[in-house]
């Protein structure tokens, strides 16, 4: 079943921890297989049998070598360890919501649903969560906590964020990725939602930023970077050839051109930041999951579960 029919569905929700919780269930429920299959409990060691037990966990395969029975003793398999950050720079915030779009239909609140999707998966599987929020400040840490408290804490941060900020808010992702990889002490997966826009010359800036993105993989953290932007109009350019202002929503800067007359090149250059960022990632064993706000969170859900497979 596919995640688009359930959106449709529950598009008119704006709870946010209710309209997590129908992707989450309407994700479940099309899968011929359970993604929670083998992530409960793992076994632990053999204790001697004592009659009055449940029988449930002999091993038998013991019994036949040994002629004594055991039992396997399973223990609750170390939770994973979970941080999500999200961009809340200006540029996140975009496109414009009109008054007839839902709050996931721009770059923040797409990041903010599949963030807690994320945390509906976390919570079934009694993993723990952590949340860094930044734009050109640190503006939220939560550390990895697993109660229901903690839980509701972070949700509510997350809404808050669907607010559109009063002012422009830069991103100085390279100091606060910097940040964020000194704080997570203890293996981790780490969860990264960004535009990746950085102030700065572009070659400087793209350097310092692919350098931040390496120091999140200390502490062999596993990380992945789901890369979130608006394909029509940041990679495809889709405008029409009328005289058209563009506005920096971070910084106010202006520029006045006709569309067609930088397309061809512009569409270049992002095309080759993309590539550029990919090969990085790949370089550093990151994984890379390039995301347009029009897309499903069908990529998102097995993305985290392929990679929680394989973390070990």
């Amino acid at each position: 079943m596919k995640i688009e029919s359930q959106i449709e569905k529950i598009s008119s929700f704006q709870h946010l921890e209710l309209l997590a919780n129908q992707v989450v269930e309407g994700f479940i429920s099309g899968m011929h297989k359970s993604p929670f299959h083998g992530f409960s409990a793992e076994f632990a060691e053999h204790k001697v049998y004592n009659v009055g037990e449940s029988t449930k966990h002999i091993d038998w395969k013991l019994f036949a070598k040994t002629d004594r029975l055991f039992t396997k003793r399973f223990e609750e398999e170390t939770n994973l360890r979970c941080h999500l950050i999200i961009d809340n720079s200006s540029s996140m915030h975009y496109p414009k919501l009109k008054d007839n779009q839902n709050f996931f239909e721009n770059k923040i609140g797409f990041s903010v649903l599949a963030s807690a999707v994320l945390m509906n998966l976390l919570r079934k599987q009694r993993d723990a969560v952590g949340l860094s929020v930044f734009s050109d400040t640190y503006e939220y840490y939560a550390p990895e906590k697993g109660s229901d408290r903690h839980h509701r804490m972070i949700l509510n941060t997350l809404e808050g964020l669907l607010v559109k900020p009063a002012v422009e808010k830069n991103t100085d992702a390279v100091t606060f990725l910097h940040q964020i990889a000194e704080k997570i002490h203890r293996r981790s997966m780490i969860i990264l939602f960004t535009d990746m826009f950085q102030s700065g010359s572009q070659s400087s800036g793209e350097e310092a930023l692919f350098n931040a993105l390496q120091h999140l993989k200390h502490n062999k953290h596993k990380v992945v970077l789901f890369h979130v932007v608006d394909n029509k109009t940041e990679l495809n350019f889709d405008f029409d050839n009328a005289p058209r202002k563009f506005i920096d929503v971070e910084t106010g800067d202006e520029v006045a051109i006709f569309a067609d007359n930088v397309k061809e090149e512009y569409e270049k250059q992002v095309e080759s930041y993309f590539k550029k960022l990919a090969l990085t990632c790949s370089q550093n064993r990151i994984k890379y999951i390039p995301v347009s706000v029009d897309e499903s969170f069908e990529k998102i859900l097995m993305t985290y579960l392929v990679e929680k497979q394989n973390f070990g």
